[in-house]
Parts: structure tokens; sequence; C-alpha cells
């Protein structure tokens, strides 16, 4: 790894520790409306039951977060943030496992 990487990536940790540690503010955040999760689960035109399953959430995560009782937190957001751009690279990676599974 060249050592202007090392450095970026480095330094990136530190900060991604300063803020989880309450000493930082993160400079970006990513939100999801709880309209935002159901419309992504509509897009996929899957139950609440079948889009949990999908991303490996509990049927109660998924409701609380579409009834704004929580918000989806760190990876999920990021899993969310996948679903709603990229759907085939979620289904992909869905497609292989359960092929993986299966072998």
């Amino acid at each position: 790894m060249k050592k202007e990487l090392f450095k970026e990536l480095f330094e990136s940790v530190k900060q991604g520790a300063a803020i989880m540690k309450g000493r930082m503010k993160p400079l970006r955040t990513f939100e999801f409306a709880e309209s935002e999760v159901r419309k992504i689960r509509e897009q996929y035109g899957l139950s609440q039951d079948k889009f949990a399953t999908l991303m490996g959430i509990s049927v109660a995560t998924l409701r609380n977060w579409e009834q704004g009782r929580r918000k989806p937190e760190g990876p999920a957001r990021i899993l969310l943030r996948v679903a709603a751009e990229h759907p085939d690279a979620l289904l992909d990676i869905v497609g292989n496992r359960r092929t993986r599974n299966q072998a």
C-alpha cells in the first residue's frame, strides 16, 4: 500500500474512533426517513417479511424503521443506500449467497 493511501486510511480510522467516542461529530451523515425505507422496499415489490429477509434484519426492525419509531444506523444505512441506488448489486450478492449455501 502506498504511504499516502495508508496515511489517509489511518487518519480516517482515527476520525472514526473520535466520532464513536463522542469527541468529534461526523462530517456527513445519511438519513433515511421512514417513507424512504418503505419506498425502497416497495421498489423491490416485496412484503416486509421478504424485504427483511433480503436485508438480513428482523421484520420488527423493518417495521420500526418504516413507522418512524427507530432509524437505521451504521451499516444498515449503507445497505439501504446500496438497496436504493444499486438494486442489482444487492440481488446479486443474495443470489450468490443462496447458490453457495445450496452447494
